[in-house]
């Protein structure tokens, strides 16, 4: 066939090279469904032809909204794509208010919900949406339209020669989605990705990732909505991988045991979710086992890439491996050879030690302004280095700014915000897309992210503080979930810190410490504040003086998305947190 330079170009691509009979997979009613590459196709040309009798012309836009990834997520992808229309897809997390903005913002004629919550949050606001013509739903729904009427309306064969038509005359350059990114603070902005901005990102990354092309399988389960992983289900098509769709994140566990993934996608809190059950479980052993368990764990922390800490060390891994690490893998369905890791910086700790346990993490960098992916490692040819984002993927240029920050030009670059030429012009200057992230390239050319230009603060005495830096740090604390550090202005830093509940019980179990047993009274505990202490003080020594974080406040309650003190892809909201925590502020600054 043609080369790729549409989005919908990758089924095709697929039912030529590798015709899957997995493409898309998706749990009904406790059973996994198989759509077949052929079906995946053939369903999309059916909503194409519907959307045709819809009157949906070029340039339409079609909101997406679920709240897990899905089979049915796809088809309407490929299916409007098709037609020349644009898909916004939409955080189903956000406010009614967010649901709002976007959907006038954008001008979508038809929006596709998942399910009732998702449902009632659009119902609450949909009048205030003049230009919404209807909603679909993809669970049956009473009182909604259900997608299987497009399927119906678009079983007629007779206008597939107007998509056919349609689809020649999309172009490479043209608009093909509009990601609305959360940000921390003010309304949502409308990133906008050509189709080439997209697929030069898949093809300019595909030859990081190591697949057995068209026998892999691979577990979908962060936010589709998200650049990210929708950017990587399109390197799943283009390699012929079969995607399974995880039903939660509740219950990712049970879908990996299941599924038996060869790939999947990771933040770094749910790899570190993941590591700390297994701490926990290893904690429970006794005598011998529990020795072994920790003398495996002290091995893999002490992991370097392509055999750097010589013979001996690898003697000792393999048998780490062998007895310790094996029952880990297995524990992760028995076949993950690698986790593709995005959205923040993942602790040097973390990649050590998965690395050991043969499912290494794979840390890449980008956002959704440049499609996302900007550099990538690869655990092959020497291209893998612990705490970096590896190195710069091919055709896309990087530079530092006489500030550290990291500016980014090559086609994956986004045409723009949609409908704000100045906060566009402000972004993109000669070509070059401006991150907010302060950052360095090495000598061997690996990037790595030091902080965000908009987060970095003077002290009142004129020091620089990168709160970033300090927050990647104390996060390795297994006491320390959550972190923020603050002091702008103020005469150090501090910071507020949501604990490690869990692990602290643990904790206080195995040392006979009565701590009670809500959230107020752990953080109220004296021995919980002086460990916390500890750990702070000993994390501090890797900084200058004027860096240390000089006091602290712990918080009672988890910091989540739905509390507000998370964006859907896990980052602090800063003026959130701030807000939220004003009294601790003044407690600690007087």
């Amino acid at each position: 066939m043609a080369s790729i330079t549409r989005l919908f170009d990758f089924p095709y691509h697929q039912l030529e090279k590798y015709n899957i009979p997995d493409a898309l997979v998706t749990k009904h009613n406790g059973t996994w469904v198989k759509t077949s590459t052929q079906e995946y196709i053939d369903n999309a040309n059916t909503i194409s032809r519907a959307l045709l009798r819809l009157g949906v012309q070029k340039n339409d836009k079609i909101a997406i909204i679920s709240s897990n990834n899905r089979t049915e997520w796809h088809i309407m992808d490929i299916g409007t794509l098709q037609t020349g229309a644009q898909t916004v897809p939409i955080y189903p997390t956000i406010s009614e208010a967010d649901y709002e903005y976007i959907l006038n913002h954008s001008e979508a004629i038809f929006c596709f919900v998942s399910d009732d919550e998702v449902l009632h949050k659009l119902n609450a606001i949909k009048n205030n949406v003049p230009k919404l013509k209807d909603i679909y739903s993809f669970n049956q729904i009473e009182g909604c339209k259900n997608w299987t009427e497009l399927l119906e309306l678009g079983k007629d064969t007779s206008n597939q020669d107007v998509v056919e038509d349609r689809k020649n005359n999309v172009k490479a350059l043209e608009l093909a989605t509009i990601i609305y990114t959360s940000g921390t603070t003010g309304k949502p902005k409308g990133v906008m990705l050509s189709h080439n901005n997209i697929v030069s990102n898949v093809l300019d990354s595909a030859n990081r990732i190591p697949f057995d092309a068209g026998k892999s399988r691979a577990l979908s389960f962060l936010p589709i909505c998200h650049i990210y992983e929708r950017m990587v289900t399109y390197i799943y098509q283009y390699y012929g991988v079969a995607i399974y769709f995880g039903e939660s994140i509740e219950k990712i566990s049970d879908n990996i045991k299941e599924v038996q993934p060869n790939v999947m996608t990771g933040v770094p809190r749910l790899i570190e979710k993941v590591y700390e059950k297994i701490i926990a479980k290893g904690s429970e052993l006794t005598g011998i086992k529990k020795k072994l368990f920790f003398w495996a764990v002290e091995v893999g922390l002490q992991y370097e890439p392509e055999h750097a800490n010589g013979w001996w060390y690898d003697f000792k891994l393999k048998i780490a491996r062998k007895l310790i690490f094996s029952k880990w893998k297995a524990g992760l369905g028995g076949k993950l050879d690698l986790i593709v890791n995005g959205s923040a910086a993942l602790q040097p700790r973390l990649a050590r030690i998965f690395a050991a346990a043969e499912i290494p993490v794979m840390e890449g960098y980008g956002l959704s302004e440049t499609s996302p992916v900007i550099s990538v490692n690869d655990q092959r040819n020497g291209g893998f280095r612990i705490g970096t984002a590896g190195r710069i993927i091919d055709n896309v240029e990087v530079k530092i700014a006489a500030d550290g920050e990291i500016l980014c030009k090559g086609p994956n670059v986004m045409m723009g915000y949609y409908k704000d030429e100045k906060l566009t012009s402000e972004a993109i200057v000669d070509g070059y897309f401006h991150t907010g992230d302060i950052g360095e390239v090495d000598s061997d050319g690996f990037l790595r992210i030091t902080d965000r230009k908009k987060e970095m603060f003077k002290t009142s005495g004129g020091k620089y503080i990168a709160p970033q830096l300090l927050e990647n740090t104390m996060k390795q604390s297994r006491f320390i979930e959550q972190i923020m550090v603050i002091g702008d202005g103020q005469k150090m830093p501090a910071a507020f810190i949501q604990p490690s509940f869990d692990f602290i019980k643990e904790w206080a179990k195995i040392h006979n410490i009565n701590i009670g047993t809500t959230n107020e009274e752990i953080i109220s505990n004296q021995q919980v504040i002086d460990r916390i202490q500890q750990e702070v003080d000993t994390l501090n020594e890797k900084f200058g003086n004027w860096e240390k974080i000089k006091k602290f406040e712990l918080t009672p309650d988890l910091w989540t998305i739905p509390s507000g003190h998370l964006t859907p892809t896990m980052k602090l909201k800063r003026k959130v947190v701030m807000e939220k925590y004003i009294n601790l502020f003044h407690k600690i600054y007087g």
